[in-house]
């Protein structure tokens, strides 16, 4: 999944001309991945991705003035898209797949009635530069739905942590995820496309159905490990 969104970042970074090496984003964001399986040797796979993915770049690059930008949109791919599913496989680790079924279950929630809200009473627009179909009174449907489903269910999923902190918990995730996804949008918007892809007729790419979760996961694995 990692190296299929990888590949469609790499699609859109092109079509702005940025000449980003796919041996570099795969292997870097490999990496970071990885390290969620080995987590006391966290800081090895790190520096190994940023040094190891600089010296690939290094070899690749043909001259000109754009070695800053190709660096940077090449190793940007570990950071965007590696450190959050690392940190869904730290969640699965440390709570078991009802926690990140929840993480889950709240972000699906949160879009849906973001749509249904936003399609019934939407009016004032939320980012229109970057999304014009999304609204405030969208956004706020989606928060209020999608922290109930956090508080709620996390009630027999996460049964320790009391519902005050749920619900911040919840609405943090919502936040998140809005925010996650107007980022992947403003990035298609300036490729000048709608979709990240065409893997998933009707849908988009693996970029489109997980933007939101890219935000909201390193955040909610940082709740689960040290609150």
């Amino acid at each position: 999944m990692a190296v299929i969104a990888v590949n469609e970042l790499i699609v859109l970074a092109r079509s702005v001309h940025l000449h980003v090496s796919m041996t570099v984003a795969a292997f870097a964001t490999s990496m970071v991945v990885y390290s969620s399986r080995v987590p006391e040797a966290l800081d090895l796979f790190l520096v190994t991705a940023l040094i190891g993915g600089a010296a690939l770049t290094l070899g690749a690059w043909q001259g000109g003035g754009d070695a800053l930008a190709t660096v940077s949109a090449s190793l940007f791919p570990a950071l965007y898209i590696g450190l959050p599913i690392a940190a869904m496989v730290g969640i699965r680790a440390r709570g078991g797949p009802p926690a990140l079924f929840l993480l889950m279950l709240t972000i699906i929630v949160s879009d849906s009635m973001q749509y249904y809200t936003g399609r019934l009473v939407g009016r004032r627009p939320l980012a229109p530069l970057v999304s014009p179909k999304k609204t405030v009174e969208g956004a706020l449907g989606g928060a209020v739905f999608g922290t109930s489903i956090f508080t709620i269910v996390g009630a027999w999923w996460l049964p320790a942590v009391p519902a005050g902190f749920r619900a911040l918990v919840g609405v943090t995730i919502v936040a998140l995820g809005i925010a996650g996804d107007l980022f992947e949008s403003m990035l298609k918007r300036s490729a000048n496309v709608k979709d990240s892809s065409s893997l998933i007729p009707g849908h988009g790419g693996i970029l489109d159905r997980i933007d939101a979760l890219l935000f909201a996961a390193p955040v909610y694995y940082i709740v689960l490990r040290y609150v």
